[in-house]
């Protein structure tokens, strides 16, 4: 057992330290390598990530160089990130308190997969999407929409592996998952466009594989 005295810190409680963290609701703590920890610790990641995008358009504001056409990118990535919080919250919560879930506040509701595929056909009519799988890093804010993209599938993972077990609540946080990773990579496209540039493929001239559909 450590004797280390607590510090005098408002972040650190020092309660983690043996390598449990509690849930949203309270009750029995679980480790930090439990599936739901690693679960809802990928969304922080994806938060993370588009916070990057958003901060590079923040950039591109202040210095004057913000097209218009890609404007209204900065509060749709803030409001999925809020969103992301939600997913969170459901991921973070005990079976035991399932029941204090609140649609749209701490578990994803119906209406907040609506609204991902209404922005995503909204952004996909106004693109020329590419027929293959791109290579990223065209522009900083379509690079870190990738990279988001791909955090979310590896959250998209986690959660299914917990809804096998029965952890994961509500029927709408996959489907919002999947539908989420597809806007964000139509996003990175919107992004690459307002600035003139266009994806890269990833085949060579000649060959490669093209991108039927994403999943």
């Amino acid at each position: 057992m450590s004797t280390r005295s607590p510090i005098d810190s408002v972040v650190a409680t020092t309660r983690g330290d043996d390598g449990t963290t509690g849930l949203l609701y309270g009750g029995a703590r679980i480790g930090k390598d439990d599936p739901r920890t690693e679960a809802y610790g990928t969304i922080d990641e994806a938060i993370a990530a588009l916070g990057l995008a958003r901060a590079n358009l923040g950039v591109k504001k202040r210095t004057g160089t913000l097209g218009p056409s890609i404007g209204g990118l900065a509060p749709l990535i803030l409001r999925i990130q809020r969103e992301l919080f939600v997913v969170g919250a459901e991921l973070a919560t005990t079976p035991d308190a399932w029941d204090r879930l609140e649609d749209g506040r701490t578990r994803v509701s119906e209406a907040m997969v609506r609204g991902i595929e209404a922005d995503l056909v909204a952004l996909e009519a106004n693109l020329e999407m590419p027929r293959e799988f791109v290579v990223p890093g065209e522009t900083v804010t379509s690079a870190a929409l990738e990279l988001a993209r791909t955090i979310l599938r590896r959250a998209e993972r986690r959660a299914v592996a917990l809804s096998r077990d029965g952890l994961v609540p509500g029927p709408h946080l996959i489907p919002y998952l999947n539908r989420l990773a597809d806007l964000v990579w139509v996003l990175a496209r919107a992004a690459e466009r307002a600035e003139s540039r266009t994806a890269t493929p990833a085949r060579r001239p000649g060959s490669g594989t093209r991108r039927e559909s994403s999943t």
